[in-house]
């Protein structure tokens, strides 16, 4: 029979095993490489489930947002060199057209290389041809020389023509691939990283910024009983609420059921009454289902909004604004909390 003593030994190698699975988890799901600044990091957000980093986590990555190399950083973790990037879909497709402009690039430069070869022979047989026809005063000379000239001319003029269509369809191309990068496909509304670019820009100027972070209310109730494709069309109608009522402001999906709004050039005050209005548009809503016309019933959102102070980095306001919106949803939801 085994003692006490080994008993615990069990339970403790027990528990070991599993945070270490935990942690596994953990990294394979942001895809962060099992280096040892990744390890301590998931340690951190694992060991203690109930401390404020494992629930500014679990805010973050909500609806199955992966944290981005700066959560890590802000929440006061340290990134490996080397790990894999904030978007690597998007990123993957920008570097490969950034691959095939080099590609043109180069193409461009062997091309003009070549007229340039081609001018300089042109050039010598044009002399050549001149010194004869002053020798021997042959007007036919002079005609296949011309010819000599036009079909390089017309040569170069057509891969000219060539390379520059392909060189506008890449541009157009590297432009669809930026705007990508920084929309979100289910609702075209900005995403994540559009909405941190342009909250980053607006505080180096010394812009005046609120932000509010706002999430459906029980939504999981919504894809539980009517499936993902009418959750889908109510974040769809929620995006399309908040852009109407907020005109002039950046309202973005942050990630699954939560969205943000970046008031600039407002007062807390302003920005509050105007995300109020789009609240009460949104709940006095009834939807019903388009297959069967049965009632959906009211879709409401809470929120918290709150002020930026000068140099304050996104992930404070964030967070304060985010404090917030749990408030509104521990005391009742549908409503707006505000600091």
């Amino acid at each position: 029979m085994a003692t006490a003593r080994e008993a615990r030994l069990a339970t403790v190698e027990y528990r070991a095993d599993q945070v270490f699975d935990r942690i596994g988890r953990f990294l394979a799901q942001h895809r962060l490489s099992p280096d040892p600044l990744h390890y301590a990091f998931a340690y951190r957000v694992i060991s203690q489930p109930a401390g404020v980093l494992a629930q500014s986590v679990a805010a973050l990555t909500e609806g199955g947002i992966r944290l981005t190399a700066r959560d890590i950083e802000k929440l006061g973790g340290q990134v490996a060199t080397g790990a894999t990037p904030d978007i690597p879909d998007a990123t993957d497709a920008v570097e490969g057209l950034v691959a095939q402009t080099q590609m043109h690039v180069e193409g461009f430069t062997d091309m003009m290389h070549a007229i340039r070869t081609e001018t300089q022979d042109f050039g010598r047989d044009l002399a050549a041809s001149a010194n004869a026809m002053r020798a021997s005063d042959s007007a036919g000379d002079i005609v296949r020389l011309t010819g000599v000239m036009l079909d390089r001319v017309q040569s170069a003029e057509t891969r000219l023509a060539a390379a520059t269509h392909e060189a506008e369809e890449l541009r157009l191309k590297l432009e669809e691939a930026r705007s990508n990068a920084r929309c979100d496909p289910l609702t075209d509304l900005p995403n994540r990283r559009a909405f941190e670019e342009s909250f980053a820009k607006h505080m180096q100027a010394g812009d005046a910024v609120c932000l509010a972070v706002c999430d459906v209310d029980r939504f999981k109730r919504v894809n539980d009983r009517f499936g993902h494709s009418v959750g889908d069309r109510v974040l769809k109608a929620i995006a399309e609420a908040l852009t109407t009522a907020c005109p002039g402001h950046m309202v973005a999906r942050y990630g699954g059921e939560e969205f943000t709004v970046l008031f600039v050039g407002t007062t807390l005050d302003d920005a509050y009454a105007t995300l109020e209005r789009a609240r009460d548009v949104v709940a006095d809503k009834r939807y019903r289902l388009r297959e069967s016309d049965e009632p959906l019933g009211a879709v409401t959102f809470s929120a918290g909004i709150t002020e930026a102070k000068p140099g304050e980095f996104l992930g404070s306001v964030f967070g304060r604004a985010d404090k917030l919106l749990y408030t509104a949803k521990d005391n009742g939801r549908n409503q707006i909390r505000r600091l």
